[in-house]
């Protein structure tokens, strides 16, 4: 063989090589480029306020909506939201006042059920998303049926876990609440002043749970940066107030479960002393495409259930829907 053959085989096996590095390289990029079941951390500004959310999965998919309620943030999302981004699309946003999102002055914006509802909107219709599902829990009610019951078109099915529409789930724990609604003095504000307190941010994690030991302290110590927040117990307050504006929208959100009909999951913490099962039984009377589960928790069943609840809105999602 002479030096010229030699030279070129060489040449051609370097090329080889470095083709098969660069295809090599390609794929690694592509597929970290690709990776949509990552969790990413945003910021949008909506209505001159800055809101964070957490976003999962790819555009295309089936988008659900996760709407977190009182005292926390879209923290609660944050284990729901890898277990099902392989499959669908998830945005979970802080409301204004709550997590790592904005908090105007009080006297600067209207700590109002109706206002957060239009901050939700307002986030939904600038990413461009056409039809969702929401999930809703605790203050996520109020808000997500008021963007259901707004444009019912948009909203593809509803995933409900301790989140009300009816008087029956209103019990003894409001009723310090209820005396606030029918008298606002400061003397009228002191028993809910521990709902914000560090123990009492505790134990709506931990009471009505099996085990105590599988709740992380990290839920509460995360809720009580944002609520001992300079002006923020007033805005907790605020919104303590104005959630008796929930109770008249309860016949309208009745109406338009028996109208529109959505598809819906229940997936509902049984032992929770603040929305407890009587709120969840009455949505049987206007829900006829139901699928209904008591879980042997708390109010914030994700805590101890999560698992159990993504398998239940996969389960959901993938059959109730695609037989519509």
């Amino acid at each position: 063989m002479n030096i010229t053959n030699l030279f070129t085989k060489s040449l051609l096996a370097t090329a080889l090589i470095i083709l098969s590095l660069v295809f090599t390289v390609a794929q690694a990029k592509e597929s970290v480029t690709t990776d949509t079941t990552q969790t990413l951390h945003k910021t949008i500004t909506i209505d001159g306020v800055k809101i964070f959310y957490r976003e999962a999965g790819r555009a295309d998919a089936p988008t659900i909506l996760l709407l977190h309620g009182f005292p926390t943030s879209s923290h609660m999302f944050r284990n729901l939201i890898p277990a099902l981004a392989d499959r669908f699309h998830l945005i979970a946003p802080d409301y204004p006042g709550f997590g790592n999102s904005e908090q105007p002055a009080i006297d600067k914006f209207d700590y109002t059920f109706d206002n957060m509802a239009k901050i939700m909107e307002g986030l939904v219709d600038k990413l461009g998303i056409k039809k969702y599902s929401v999930y809703l829990m605790d203050y996520g009610a109020p808000i997500g049926f008021r963007l259901a019951s707004k444009n019912p078109e948009k909203i593809t099915s509803l995933i409900v876990q301790n989140g009300n529409a009816y008087d029956e789930g209103l019990l003894k724990f409001w009723d310090p609440i209820r005396t606030y609604w029918k008298d606002r003095t400061s003397e009228n504000a002191k028993p809910l002043a521990g709902f914000i307190a560090p123990d009492g941010v505790k134990w709506q994690y931990t009471h009505g749970v099996r085990d105590v030991t599988t709740i992380s302290p990290d839920n509460w110590n995360v809720d009580l940066r944002h609520l001992t927040r300079e002006g923020n117990p007033s805005i907790q307050l605020a919104m303590f107030y104005d959630y008796q504006n929930n109770v008249p929208h309860y016949p309208e959100w009745q109406a338009y479960f028996r109208k529109h009909q959505p598809p819906t999951l229940i997936v509902w913490g049984k032992n929770d002393y603040i929305f407890p099962a009587e709120g969840a039984h009455p949505y049987k009377r206007d829900l006829k495409n139901l699928e209904f589960h008591l879980l042997d928790t708390g109010h914030f069943a994700l805590e101890e259930d999560g698992q159990v609840i993504a398998d239940y809105i996969r389960n959901f999602m993938t059959t109730k829907l695609v037989a519509r």
